[in-house]
């Protein structure tokens, strides 16, 4: 398959920059095609597990402190997690260096069709639906297309690449990490919202939103999907020059969803009645009633607005219904544990911001036990200790971030020394202090509106780690 990054990897020395989970699968797809490649990462060798192996098959290692020094080759493979304006990898460009990564080689190679998501909130429980949308549609017409999901989540699809067809779909879920030096954009794009994140990696607010617009501001784009209530989708909508479908379930009708000066080429999704339409200026169409959505929330009626924008056209409204009625949900996101002593137990340690915090305290009822904390990404508590005083009724802050959030409620106006509020530094400890504050009715979710890398390598063992001790009981 030719290809200008595959070109240059035949042509010369490949460096593949951090030894992360979706770089292996990327050495061994380099080795198959016969490049040389280098592994920087800033481990000591002797933590590098596979460095034996790898070396055995000709890749050459430079770790510790100093692995950003020396030569660099031709083509740089970044992990998401490295900065690219590091000086040392600024300089390697300068100087002729290719800097890309796994996830534009896929773009760059695949025939298959891309639909990407990104977004603060939402991202995984759309990219799920419309992957399970595309499956079901593929099954139920015998298209004999397969349907592929990556990226942010699930398994690298890189080295599946030569098993994919022009009838295949590829759904991947993109982080502003992956997107920020990408130059490919994917056929259907999906931004579900921009909200303050990761502003301990970005270095502002502007440059997060930046790397954010990389989703839709390249070929081959040919369909751009925006929340039509979140000023900054809405303005990369504006200035789009693709098909574009606006989704938001605060507006009843077209009308009220798309300026006037956009609905030559613009589209919409809205909810009226508790119907979700889907229409443009001259009809709509009613798609599906929210008594059918098994997720609870609005903001995953909003989540099934945008899955519908990005496969319309392409999967039957048969399907969409069904799904709605059959699907329980992504796991770690507003995940049912177990029922004890009365008290339901929910695992909710995929939201990582405040925002989705706020998502999933509005969608249960009464006032749940949270359990919040966990790295700190450099972004305000102050919405957090809104959302905490108004819907919660008890509170258990752990790890780096507890004291933080703590300040933030203790200066919020609406402070009242009635709500139960505990600090616990350990995970372990955060989770049984929840259960000695619940009464049989309540509810204990783990929601930590912050990053989990304080005390765990992901959201997933972090989630896995709640589900572990709550069963234990």
């Amino acid at each position: 398959m030719n290809n200008p990054i595959l070109d240059r990897i035949a042509q010369g020395e490949t460096t593949v920059l951090g030894l992360g989970i979706s770089n292996l699968p990327l050495i061994d797809f380099l080795l198959a095609r016969g490049a040389r490649v280098t592994v920087r990462d800033k481990k000591p060798r002797a933590e590098i597990a596979q460095a034996d192996a790898l070396e055995a098959r000709g890749v050459r290692f430079i770790t510790g402190e100093g692995y950003l020094d020396g030569a660099w080759g031709d083509v740089i493979f970044r992990s998401p997690g490295i900065r690219p304006d590091l000086p040392q990898i600024a300089a390697a460009v300068a100087a002729g260096a290719l800097l890309t990564s796994e996830m534009e080689l896929f773009f760059a190679l695949t025939p298959a069709t891309v639909i990407g998501v990104t977004g603060s909130d939402g991202k995984t429980t759309t990219t799920t639906l419309i992957y399970k949308l595309l499956e079901a549609e593929a099954k139920r017409s015998y298209t004999g297309a397969k349907v592929w999901v990556g990226g942010n989540i699930g398994a690298p699809l890189l080295p599946h690449v030569d098993e994919m067809s022009v009838r295949d779909y590829a759904v991947v879920e993109l982080s502003s990490f992956q997107l920020q030096t990408m130059r490919q954009s994917p056929h259907r794009a999906v931004m579900t919202n921009v909200t303050p994140n990761h502003l301990n990696w970005h270095t502002d607010m502007d440059e997060y939103v930046a790397a954010k617009s990389n989703i839709c501001r390249h070929a081959p784009i040919r369909q751009f999907v925006a929340n039509a209530c979140d000023p900054v989708t809405l303005e990369l909508a504006r200035n789009s020059d693709v098909d574009v479908t606006l989704f938001t379930a605060k507006r009843e009708r077209y009308g009220e969803v798309v300026p006037e000066y956009m609905r030559t080429r613009t589209r919409a999704i809205y909810l009226r009645d508790g119907i979700i339409f889907y229409g443009d200026a001259k009809r709509e169409t009613p798609i599906l009633s929210t008594a059918d959505i098994l997720l609870p929330g609005i903001h995953n009626v909003e989540n099934y607005m945008a899955a519908i924008a990005a496969t319309w056209g392409l999967v039957s409204q048969d399907v969409i219904v069904s799904l709605a009625r059959e699907f329980g949900g992504v796991e770690h996101r507003l995940e049912f544990v177990r029922e004890l002593d009365g008290v339901r137990y929910y695992n909710g340690s995929i939201d990582s911001s405040p925002t989705r915090t706020a998502a999933a305290l509005s969608a249960l009822p009464g006032r749940p036990i949270c359990i919040c904390g966990g790295s700190d990404k450099h972004v305000s508590f102050d919405p957090l200790a809104e959302t905490l005083l108004s819907r919660a009724g008890g509170v258990v802050l752990t790890g780096e971030t507890a004291p933080k959030i703590k300040a933030a409620l203790l200066a919020h106006p609406k402070w009242d020394d009635s709500l139960p509020l505990v600090e616990r530094p350990l995970f372990a400890d955060a989770v049984e202090a929840a259960r000695g504050m619940a009464k049989p009715g309540d509810i204990v979710i783990l929601s930590p509106a912050c990053a989990s890398f304080d005390q765990f390598r992901n959201f997933e063992e972090r989630g896995n780690t709640f589900k572990t001790i709550v069963k234990s009981w």
